[in-house]
């Protein structure tokens, strides 16, 4: 089962990722984020401690496949932190990034996810997938901001499709909407 969790910032899309693999001991948390700065630290610090300590981590946002083990279960967050890294990963210079560019940062952000969907489907496993919705809120003000916002929401429409199930989660309650 491929499952993605999706809601805006703070609104409980990670407690309840994590709640859908609660009670399971062979569970490997995919960690997508990179703590440059005391704050990311902070965050990092706390949903380690929010986890069972007999989850495994894997940390990092290329070669997704390679998490795959012995375990049943995988859980991505988040998929937000996935795009923004490999974005700037291919953008860092650029002051204003085109159609074509933001098109090859969500294709290698999608093969990254195909391949690690694929990989748990080859073993029967379950995946669970967070990600922010970007489009909800307002035009953001610099034209880097909104080419991720750009990609995010092309990646979040496409991982939809690719997943069983979708809930959005909104002021802590899932709704299911696939």
């Amino acid at each position: 089962m491929i499952t993605l969790v999706t809601g805006g910032v703070r609104s409980g899309k990670s407690s309840y990722a994590e709640e859908i693999l609660s009670g399971n001991d062979d569970v490997v948390y995919i960690a997508t984020s990179l703590a440059e700065d005391e704050e990311m630290k902070e965050r990092v610090r706390l949903h380690r401690l929010r986890r069972p300590k007999e989850w495994r981590t894997f940390e990092g946002y290329k070669c997704l496949k390679e998490a795959i083990g012995e375990e049943k279960n995988y859980l991505l967050d988040c998929v937000t932190n996935l795009v923004s890294n490999i974005m700037f990963e291919m953008t860092y210079q650029l002051d204003d990034i085109d159609e074509e560019t933001k098109l090859l940062v969500e294709e290698k952000v999608l093969e990254e996810l195909k391949n690690l969907i694929q990989a748990v489907r080859n073993i029967g496993g379950n995946l669970v997938l967070v990600t922010n919705e970007v489009g909800y809120s307002i035009v953001p003000e610099n034209k880097i901001a909104r080419a991720f916002r750009d990609i995010q929401g092309r990646v979040n429409v496409r991982l939809g499709s690719l997943c069983d199930e979708v809930f959005l989660v909104v002021c802590g309650i899932p709704v299911k909407i696939k």
